[in-house]
């Protein structure tokens, strides 16, 4: 029998108001898995979740499993930073962050779930005069893209964010580029209105599901031995950020991409202080400011590989020290938590959507530090390459294929320090 998912309304909330909230209906779905799909997807996070929307709302594939080996949205999806921006030098970067960022923009409107969409801006900090020349070729790039960014002096930093020291001591703010409708979004919820749209178009998402082995035939893939027994699929789509090179051992082959910790933390609530994003690469360090108050902070990814989900206090005095420089009101704040997420790095710090070596399975990784701000424009391109089995327009420059041509997108700048 299938469940009625409520829609939400001034009027549905009105109404279960005064009944006592007694009516809602669970969000999505928890079926025991069919023994085979037409496509699979693993990973149920940001990016697995969209993919999986945009096959069944821009293709009609209703026939589709999100396998999930923990909880939904419980890798990076739930342990970043939220920032949404799309100001990246190379054109094939700036195409797809833009077309998030402008699906962003009606994204809770399309999924009927607030996912909290805040165009506050965004702002890179110049802090040093390389910096300065770097972001203006920046801003002259995404004029050319159509992307509205500019680089504004010190002292529209200074009146954009009262709080900043623009003086030093060891790096003045020199100026900045500013994307005014960047902004951040809440991770939860952009997981959670995914999964719901999802399960209500038939799909199954099937949580406590780890992947043990891809099975194949004949160089085609033919499905997945998981904890809960065997899936038989056509298609497979391998969304799962960080472990990405695990899944593709298991199908034989081998990933350009290594995977590492990035840390962050957020710190007591206080007052409004804070209403744009700040970015500074310099210091390795950023930070913007929470519905609840809390300052949330992060840095550089980890030097040496690893897979922990920890934080580490060498990091957090790191990262806090070089902030409390451009930000001395935050000096006597507490941390309130610390936590870690596994990026995959690429060797040009640009993701890879591709086919493989192992007919009809496609992955989707490599976005490093940027994942989050990437989800809406990410699952569009990676349902378009698995529907129809060749990569569109935003996915063609990503294919496996550029690391054996030297065919690089280099994003290291904009991608490889902070978000």
């Amino acid at each position: 029998m299938a469940i009625q998912f409520n829609r939400y309304s001034a009027m549905s909330l009105a109404r279960e108001a005064l009944r006592g909230h007694a009516g809602w209906k669970e969000a999505w779905r928890s079926p025991e898995p069919a023994t085979s799909y037409d496509i699979v997807v693993v990973g149920a996070g940001g990016h697995g979740l969209a993919t999986a929307y945009h096959l069944a709302k821009n293709y009609g594939i209703r026939n589709v499993a999100i396998l999930e080996k923990g909880w939904l949205g419980g890798g990076n999806t739930g342990r970043n930073t939220t920032i949404i921006r799309s100001n990246y030098l190379q054109d094939d970067s700036a195409a797809i962050y833009e077309k998030s960022r402008l699906l962003y923009e009606s994204l809770s409107q399309e999924l009927n779930f607030n996912v909290m969409f805040s165009p506050r801006g965004v702002m890179m900090l110049a802090q040093t005069h390389h910096e300065v020349r770097g972001y203006i070729r920046t801003a002259n790039a995404n004029l050319n893209q159509g992307i509205r960014t500019e680089f504004i002096s010190a002292d529209k930093v200074k009146r954009l964010c009262p709080i900043i020291s623009i003086d030093g001591p060891r790096y003045p703010v020199l100026g900045a580029l500013w994307q005014p409708r960047g902004g951040t979004a809440r991770h939860d919820a952009v997981a959670w209105g995914y999964a719901r749209a999802c399960s209500e178009m038939g799909l199954h998402i099937i949580e406590q599901c780890r992947v043990t082995a891809v099975n194949s035939s004949g160089g085609r893939v033919t499905g997945v031995e998981t904890t809960r027994g065997p899936i038989g699929c056509s298609k497979l789509a391998v969304v799962v950020a960080g472990h990405s090179g695990e899944l593709a051992e298991m199908a034989g082959f081998r990933l350009p991409i290594e995977s590492v910790a990035l840390q962050a933390l957020v710190s007591e609530p206080v007052k409004p202080c804070l209403d744009v994003v700040v970015m500074a690469n310099t210091v390795h360090g950023y930070i913007s400011q929470s519905d609840k108050g809390e300052l949330v902070i992060g840095g550089g990814a980890d030097g040496f590989n690893n897979y922990t989900q920890r934080g580490s206090f060498q990091h957090v005095e790191e990262t806090v020290r070089a902030l409390v420089e451009t930000f001395p009101i935050i000096s006597r704040l507490r941390m309130l938590r610390q936590w870690g997420g596994i990026v995959d790095m690429t060797g040009d710090r640009s993701p890879i959507i591709s086919k493989t070596p192992v007919e009809n399975l496609f992955v989707n990784c490599g976005w490093g530090t940027g994942g989050f701000k990437a989800i809406p424009g990410s699952g569009w391109a990676m349902a378009e390459l698995v529907a129809n089995g060749e990569p569109g327009n935003l996915a063609a420059p990503f294919g496996l294929d550029r690391f054996r041509e030297g065919r690089f997108i280099d994003e290291s700048v904009a991608a490889g320090v902070a978000h």
